[in-house]
């Protein structure tokens, strides 16, 4: 028995699909930015002078990274159901995903926090400033810059990981593939578009997220200026021929 493709009947609901990528993109923006503050404040607070705040944040990422994604959005929609707070599925996925996405960012980014040396710190406050001047300038933003890729790596994964949002009838990319596929008895052809479109929206985020490392991360530009001016300028290799002549350039020195 042979198997043709045939993507025909699959024409007509280019617009639902394209509905469902825009909604798993918006899902993953709102999940990625309001996650990786809150996994920052975290971070800090990992690493600060209170015990009992340190703990329960060690606590809650142990808690995150250890169960399992699916179940945490089940517990979050149903759970929160049986004490009588209902939300909407759009608003549940969401704040699942945001509670995902900031544990694991809090670990990637106390990792960065750990890298900077203490002696650095100490300058700073030699210096007489704020705690804050010191948490920003010294440690956040270098931090940032050495864990982007990460943190990058990590969005993508969250991006994927928001098919489970179609078990709770969140009308992201997966969840218009079932129904699609469901009403065109087409899934092999619906399922290739779908993993085509998470492709497209796999790209797209990586782009987005290296132009903004560019805006964000000056450093890196000054050091990959200063690094091509002083190729530029770097002076000519002098070798030694057989001779034992110095030779510059292809040239002898005498």
């Amino acid at each position: 028995m042979k198997y043709h493709l045939d993507f025909a009947p699959l024409l007509p609901y280019w617009p639902v699909f394209l509905n469902g990528a825009w909604l798993t993109l918006k899902m993953t923006a709102v999940a990625v930015v309001v996650g990786v503050a809150v996994g920052t404040g975290v971070a800090f607070a990992k690493r600060g002078r209170n015990k009992p705040l340190a703990k329960l944040c060690a606590a809650y990422v142990e808690v995150v990274r250890n169960t399992p994604f699916l179940v945490q959005i089940f517990l979050l929609y149903f759970g929160l159901a049986s004490f009588g707070v209902r939300m909407p599925t759009f608003a549940a996925a969401v704040l699942a995903m945001i509670i995902n996405i900031a544990a694991y960012a809090a670990e990637i980014i106390r990792a960065g926090l750990e890298s900077v040396p203490r002696g650095q710190i100490e300058a700073a406050e030699c210096l007489g400033l704020s705690r804050w001047r010191i948490g920003w300038h010294v440690m956040l933003q270098p931090s940032i810059e050495k864990v982007y890729p990460a943190l990058t790596g990590q969005f993508l994964l969250m991006m994927q990981a928001s098919a489970m949002a179609s078990q709770i009838s969140a009308e992201e990319l997966t969840a218009i593939a079932n129904t699609v596929q469901s009403d065109t008895f087409r899934s092999l052809e619906t399922y290739i578009v779908v993993a085509a479109l998470y492709l497209v929206l796999s790209l797209l985020i990586k782009l987005v997220t290296r132009l903004l490392g560019e805006v964000l991360f000056r450093r890196r530009r000054v050091l990959r200026r200063a690094a091509a001016r002083s190729g530029r300028l770097a002076p000519r290799p002098i070798a030694v021929d057989v001779t034992g002549a110095a030779v510059a350039g292809g040239e002898a020195v005498q």
